[in-house]
């Protein structure tokens, strides 16, 4: 960027703008990207739209990205970082109120991936045919998983969640639910549940399935587990 000094030395009919750097071509690049899959498919997209979007060339475009189904991957990778962020958000506030913080968690995803509605549905399709959109999101639903499995051993062992189903086995099932009841509504793909209603219709599957109710019990009135004393 030039100084005020050498700034103020230009004429006025001279003064050139200041350059758009590297991260602001390529998010020029997944802007439009994600603009164009709103209005049609990735198959319909060619990179010369793409690069006439982010106001580049095509030569430039290639400097960015190889392919672009390598920005499909790329958008995919930044909504599940922005997913990520968000439930980390979450207050941490499950043992006290356990409708409450599952709420927090699944209304986190369904906001994320609702504001980004053209890259879920479009990286929905491309996982058929695309090997490392359908990897990254292999790895995406094993590490949510995990994280319900974790929560579901810790709720049944303070007691609040009877004993069931394999954790993991639970956590697998619930978030797969997830992934496609989410999908049927944004696309509004045969039977979909509301927009207005998918949180709570998910929660109310969600605390049935870990508790056997949706009135779970927090920490003041739950039954704290005992150590076996045989």
């Amino acid at each position: 960027m030039s100084s005020p000094a050498r700034s103020g030395t230009r004429s006025a009919r001279g003064r050139r703008g200041v350059r758009p750097s590297g991260d602001d071509r390529e998010g020029a690049i997944l802007a439009t990207a994600e603009r164009l899959l709103g209005e049609r498919s990735i198959s319909e997209i060619s990179t010369d739209d793409l690069a006439r979007g982010a106001g580049i060339s095509r030569p430039t475009f290639y400097f960015y990205f190889p392919s672009k189904d390598a920005v499909l991957l790329a958008l995919l990778d930044r909504v599940v970082a922005e997913a990520d962020a968000a439930l980390d958000r979450v207050p941490d506030d499950m043992a006290s109120d356990p409708p409450r913080y599952w709420r927090r968690c699944i209304a986190a995803f369904h906001e994320t991936f609702s504001a980004h509605r053209p890259v879920a549905l479009a990286c929905a399709a491309a996982r058929v045919t695309n090997a490392e959109v359908r990897e990254l999101w292999a790895r995406v639903m094993s590490s949510w998983t995990l994280l319900v499995a974790e929560a579901i051993e810790c709720e049944r062992r303070r007691g609040a969640a009877p004993p069931g189903l394999a954790a993991r086995d639970l956590a697998v099932v619930l978030n797969s639910m997830n992934e496609r009841v989410l999908h049927a509504t944004f696309a509004q793909d045969g039977p979909a549940v509301a927009e207005a209603d998918v949180v709570d219709v998910l929660l109310t599957v969600w605390l049935n399935a870990i508790y056997q109710t949706t009135t779970p019990p927090g920490d003041a009135d739950s039954p704290q587990a005992t150590p076996d004393s045989s």
